[in-house]
């Protein structure tokens, strides 16, 4: 599906943090402290320079313009995500599996939740 100029970068950007989603299950998932710790770090890294300033982009640019009857689910689901996802960072600087777990979990419902829901919302919005 071609997504709207104005949301492309974003897109692209998700398919990013589907593969770091990726990363942290499987690391997650085999209990190794090292494989852990390194995922852990790529996953802050990663926070800190790339989903950070996607979800303020989201946040300043794209949730504003929602806040209405249909739109406020939206909006609603989309903050407590980046909350929550914010949040798993203390448990990821302590490097601990069920954060990376829980982490990667939600990031990748929280990308395919934008893909599927928010998005496609914008793109109907008329003008």
């Amino acid at each position: 599906m071609q997504r709207s100029p104005l949301l492309q970068p974003l897109s692209r950007e998700h398919h990013q943090a589907l593969k770091l989603a990726k990363r942290c299950a499987r690391a997650a998932a085999t209990g190794d402290a090292e494989q852990i710790a390194q995922a852990c770090d790529a996953a802050l890294q990663a926070f800190a320079t790339a989903l950070e300033p996607h979800f303020q982009v989201e946040e300043r640019e794209l949730l504003p313009n929602l806040h209405t009857d249909a739109g406020l689910a939206l909006v609603q689901r989309t903050q407590a995500d980046h909350r929550a996802l914010r949040e798993l960072c203390t448990g990821l600087q302590r490097r601990e599996g069920a954060a990376l777990a829980e982490f990667s979990r939600l990031l990748h419902a929280h990308v395919r939740f934008e893909e599927r829901e928010l998005f496609p919302f914008i793109e109907a919005l008329p003008g």
